[in-house]
């Protein structure tokens, strides 16, 4: 993780680019992973941990109805999510993760292991959906990061 990050980070600085995260099942780890790279304050504005639907509803202005009719773990919170932190952090490029790390919590129509993913650059929005299958907390955390990483550094 630790060489696509520093990649991640020379990459922004050299293109003057501005990003910020709203995580939720990663639970810090994608600011982390940023923020351990030397020099990250230049592109790091903001991250934000909404762990909550509370917190989803409050810091991200996600609607109750989406929650509701779709749940936390949805394309459509993920990409509530997406808009509403570029909004919010005014960055050039915006995160969003959400979804089921395990190893509880998983039901038949979402499994554990189940992960949405938002992407925002500029008026480009896109959301992947993602079915890791490790039944493991962390891998599946780091899993998201991995894939995150990805696009990140497919789109700047």
């Amino acid at each position: 993780m630790k060489i696509i990050s520093k990649k991640i980070v020379k990459l922004l600085r050299k293109k003057a680019l501005k990003i910020s995260f709203a995580e939720s099942c990663t639970g810090g780890l994608l600011s982390s992973s940023i923020t351990s790279i030397s020099g990250s304050s230049k592109v790091f504005t903001l991250g934000l941990i909404t762990y909550s639907n509370q917190a989803k509803v409050k810091l991200l202005k996600v609607s109750p109805n989406i929650l509701k009719k779709h749940g936390a773990v949805s394309y459509e919170t993920c990409l509530s999510m997406v808009k509403n932190l570029s909004k919010i952090s005014k960055t050039n490029v915006s995160i969003s993760v959400t979804g089921i790390a395990g190893p509880n919590g998983g039901t038949r129509n979402k499994p554990v292991g189940l992960v949405y993913i938002g992407l925002k650059k500029g008026t480009k929005i896109l959301v992947k959906k993602f079915i890791f299958k490790s039944k493991k907390r962390l891998s599946i955390q780091r899993s998201t990061v991995n894939e995150a990483f990805k696009l990140i550094l497919k789109t700047i």
